[in-house]
């Protein structure tokens, strides 16, 4: 499966869930209003964070040894039993967790109690996205790219179903729950995209847990763990201070900013997974390594680079479309976060092959500098800037990111070390 057959079919994919995000945002911008996005934002990174660790993280991990083991089917059954059986204790043991303290976190979450029951229907259904996150992980590693597609569309249109429901007969209530609703019920859709495959047996993920493929997953574990733990914590922190210093509203103009950066990109993001991850884990030759990063960089980065420009030529456009007028001072934001969204995908191309490599201590150090860096940023350059200057921390934390992810991985493949 080549880049650009991946980047064409994983398009089908991502102009679905594009489609449906533009709905839910339009559905979410009517009904909720900015102040609402700013909780959904919260809401969404402590969903992340949860479901990270309910699934241990391993599904990083079980893309890179399912691909890496193609040929070693007994292989990929220990990395699968053992993937399952740890994400299985984990969504128990999260669940009871997210119960007994659901009070304590709608509070920390919204700075509102009454909210609770929006983590009681997270513990009640976080065992189904954990085993869907560990389907996914499989069909990745598999190269099952048509059903990797048709699952995520299965899940698009179950997101737009269901936010829409919840959101027009429960508001924010419902918007915050349909989060957690949707993506467990997307469980069912993957399960039976697997079903008639080969491989698919409830008893290749269950099972003894293996003492090497727990060493091997427990790098990704960390890895994960660590992006699980700092990236919505920083985002947190950053909507926290943008709510406080300058209102709930402009912390959900940077939310939506968000949002949409998320959107347009996923088309880049989703083929960086679907296709790099585990063809970089397959490779070995420097030289290699290299050329397919060159190739990413003439086919990703253009595209990222012209979607960040038409939409910022048509931020006026685009606010009416997906939002409400009420959302209008969002325009300020557009330019610096276009940028930003383009050194992050120019960074992106180069920080994956951590991933693949399983560059544990350099994957950990630099996430946690540079998700706190943008907390940090922000705070300093909101104090020069106003709220725009978010955006200016977004686009100077991925410039510093890109520069050191080439002096510390790209040089390292001119020099034809191995990694």
């Amino acid at each position: 499966m080549t880049l650009l057959r991946t980047s064409f079919l994983n398009g089908i994919a991502v102009i679905i869930k594009m489609l449906t995000l533009l709905g839910i945002n339009k559905m979410l911008a009517i009904y909720v209003g900015p102040s609402g996005y700013a909780a959904l934002g919260q809401f969404q990174n402590a969903v992340q964070m949860i479901t990270t660790f309910s699934t241990g993280a391993i599904s990083t991990g079980v893309t890179k040894y399912t691909a890496e083991y193609q040929d070693d089917e007994e292989a990929q059954r220990r990395v699968w039993r053992t993937a399952g059986t740890i994400a299985f204790i984990g969504s128990i043991v999260t669940s009871i967790v997210i119960g007994g303290f659901s009070k304590t976190l709608a509070v920390w979450c919204f700075n509102d109690e009454s909210l609770y029951r929006v983590f009681i229907w997270c513990a009640a259904t976080v065992v189904f996205f954990s085993f869907n996150t560990l389907l996914l992980a499989i069909l990745n590693g598999k190269k099952d790219i048509k059903r990797y597609i048709l699952a995520n569309i299965g899940g698009s249109i179950l997101s737009l179903i269901v936010t829409i429901i919840m959101v027009v007969l429960y508001g924010l209530y419902g918007a915050l729950v349909s989060l957690v609703l949707y993506q467990s019920i997307a469980f069912f859709v993957t399960c039976l995209l697997c079903y008639r495959t080969p491989w698919f047996r409830f008893s290749n993920l269950f099972g003894r847990l293996d003492r090497q493929v727990i060493i091997n997953l427990t790098k990704f574990t960390a890895m994960a763990l660590t992006t699980a733990a700092c990236v919505p914590v920083s985002h947190i922190l950053v909507r926290n201070y943008l709510g406080t210093e300058f209102g709930w509203e402009a912390a959900g103009y940077w939310e939506a900013m968000w949002r949409l950066s998320t959107a347009y990109l996923l088309l880049v993001t989703t083929t960086l997974g679907l296709y790099f991850l585990p063809r970089l884990s397959e490779l070995v030759n420097p030289g290699d390594i290299k050329k397919e990063i060159l190739q990413g960089y003439k086919l990703i980065l253009p595209v990222a680079i012209v979607c960040g420009l038409l939409i910022y030529i048509l931020r006026d456009f685009i606010i009416g479309l997906l939002f409400t007028s009420a959302f209008s001072p969002m325009r300020e934001l557009f330019a610096w976060q276009m940028l930003g969204d383009t050194l992050k995908i120019a960074s992106w191309l180069l920080a994956y092959l951590m991933l693949g490599k399983a560059m544990v201590k350099l994957y950990i150090f630099t996430e946690v500098v540079f998700a706190f860096g943008f907390y940090f940023l922000t705070i300093a350059l909101t104090k020069i800037g106003g709220a725009v200057g978010v955006t200016w921390a977004h686009a100077l934390n991925y410039g510093v990111y890109l520069v050191v992810m080439y002096f510390l991985i790209y040089r390292k493949l001119n020099k034809n070390h191995s990694v």
